[in-house]
């Protein structure tokens, strides 16, 4: 690769060596793909010099955008180059009080870009479950969501403007458009006019089409979202509906503008210990009447890990949180004890301005359930609640850390179906991964029907390839079938981008593929997410153990 001509125009780094492509050819999948060559942009004049570079050169080369590298689904890897942002671009505005929005390039990490909208008493309430280790940029690309998204929704609900670099080079402002700015942009006759043109005639064109190809459920992931760009009944278009969540595919992301909420100073949680679940449905549905701010959930496994592995939280937590970690964890060894170990631990979260408001309505909840059955406890204190997010977050860290000979390997790790499925839903899917002979944990969000299910396998077998690919079709089809979604949050990537058609069929598929060619042209995004990826290319490229 002869960059001499790229180092006339790019301010920044440019890596080559072994131990750089080594580390970028991972992501948190399952995939390995060594790029060509690593670059840290220093502004968003880099970004646009190295989309012109890459246009002028007649070797093929294409660019995939990066942040924290924790993307699951392989959206972060390529085999080309990759372009990571934490290095350099990690500036952070100031908090804008009055209007509640802030400002951040896409290598800002989520624990910074919180601190700063927590000293305002605000948040951005759609933050992921790996909320500390996670980067903006990535949010922005995957359509991020978490466990307050039952509640506030997704990242596209909040990010009101972004800068983007398109397929010309160039650097541009996308905001929500009236219908007179929306004509006023297409009259421009140029690269951003014509872009804009060509979308609006294609959705307006198929708009019963695209409308009605949108997956029934309150989060998805899946394909590009044609049918929030544009709507009849509000005379609006906003191209960021589209742009969060297409991976970097379209376009690259130097900087977004969030829409922050109120912290609500006073929280608690309910947790409810399922002995089994075939009516967990049953009671999401009870749940949800009181528009709480979250219904989480995890396993037995995850529990039994926290109890093997509980040494594991004294180093990231201290001494002092550590030990109030231990007592607060006294209650549920008891429930263990008089009950045994829960199938499913279900956390209802309520907040509100004061202590004694949450309380009597986490108790209103409580009673409202008390024909289930279910074993319940309502936190005492903020130290006592936080222990079940913790544990709710950190199993798939301690599953990675400790399960010798075999790993984590995230491929059915973001279905969704209706909650009031899950009765039906959840027998037949534990049936797929039993006969698998699967260890595996679940976590997720119950009162959305999103389940996140992390299996274990020695990947030093090479027939493991094939055995991925035969449980994604048996697990999709199940979840189609219920009219369901593939991913709701992690998005598609490599990994599930082969399984689009399966659930959209050709036709929309088509409109994917059209989508693309018009953003991008030359196929220098990101390419193989979204539309391209095969069974085969997804086979060939899980990272096999020697």
């Amino acid at each position: 690769m002869n960059l001499e001509s790229l180092k006339k125009t790019f301010k920044g780094d440019l890596e080559t060596s072994p131990e750089t492509l080594e580390k970028y050819s991972q992501d948190a999948s399952l995939f390995q793909l060594y790029p060509k060559l690593v670059v840290f942009p220093r502004d968003s004049a880099d970004v646009c010099a190295i989309v012109k570079w890459v246009n002028a050169q007649d070797e093929k080369f294409s660019i995939t955008p990066r942040s924290a590298g924790t993307c699951m689904s392989g959206g972060a890897i390529n085999e080309s180059i990759i372009m990571d942002f934490t290095r350099y671009m990690n500036h952070l505005g100031e908090v804008n009080i009055q209007e509640k929005t802030l400002v951040t390039e896409p290598g800002v990490f989520y624990r910074d870009f919180e601190k700063s909208t927590f000293a305002k008493k605000l948040m951005y309430p759609a933050f992921p479950a790996s909320k500390e280790i996670c980067a903006m940029g990535g949010i922005v690309g995957n359509n991020g969501a978490g466990e307050k998204t039952l509640r506030y929704g997704k990242a596209e609900k909040y990010i009101i403007a972004t800068k983007v670099v398109f397929n010309d080079g160039n650097e541009y402002v996308v905001k929500p458009l009236t219908k007179g700015e929306l004509d006023a942009k297409i009259a421009q006759n140029d690269f951003e006019g014509n872009l804009y043109k060509s979308l609006f005639e294609t959705i307006e064109k198929n708009y019963d089409a695209i409308k009605n190809a949108k997956p029934n459920v309150s989060k998805n992931s899946a394909g590009y979202f044609l049918w929030n760009v544009w709507d009849r009944e509000t005379q609006m278009f906003d191209l960021n509906k589209l742009l969060v969540g297409s991976q970097g595919t379209l376009g690259i992301v130097t900087e977004a503008t969030f829409k922050l909420v109120d912290v609500e100073p006073v929280s608690n949680v309910l947790a409810i210990y399922m002995d089994k679940i075939d009516r967990v449905g049953d009671l999401a549905a009870k749940l949800v009447i009181f528009n709480p701010e979250s219904i989480e959930s995890f396993d037995d496994y995850s529990l039994k890990l926290a109890f093997q592995f509980f040494f594991d939280f004294l180093g990231e937590m201290g001494l002092w949180e550590f030990i109030k970690l231990g007592i607060a964890m006294i209650p549920d060894g008891i429930k263990i004890l008089r009950g045994g170990i829960p199938k499913l631990i279900v956390l209802v979260e309520i907040a509100g301005n004061t202590e004694q408001e949450v309380k009597q309505k986490l108790v209103e909840i409580e009673t409202s359930i008390k024909d289930f059955g279910f074993q319940t406890h309502i936190a005492r204190n903020a130290s006592e609640a936080n222990k079940y997010w913790r544990i709710r977050r950190e199993s798939f860290n301690l599953l990675r850390k400790h399960v010798h000979g075999k790993r984590t390997a995230p491929f059915i790790d973001d279905i969704i179906v209706p909650p009031s499925t899950l009765p039906e839903f959840m027998p037949k899917l534990q049936k797929i991964l039993d006969d698998a002979k699967f260890v595996y944990t679940i976590a997720g969000h119950v009162g959305n029907g999103n389940f996140h299910i992390i299996p274990l396998m020695d990947m030093k077998i090479e027939s493991n390839r094939d055995l991925i690919l035969k449980i994604s079709d048996q697990v999709y089809d199940l979840v189609i079938s219920y009219g369901g979604s593939i991913t709701a949050e992690h998005n598609d990537g490599i990994v599930r981008t082969p399984y689009l058609e399966k659930m959209y069929g050709p036709f929309i598929i088509g409109l994917f593929k059209f989508t693309k060619s018009l953003f991008d042209p030359n196929t220098i995004f990101n390419p193989g997410k979204k539309v391209g990826d095969t069974r085969d290319y997804l086979r060939d490229h899980i990272r096999i153990e020697k």
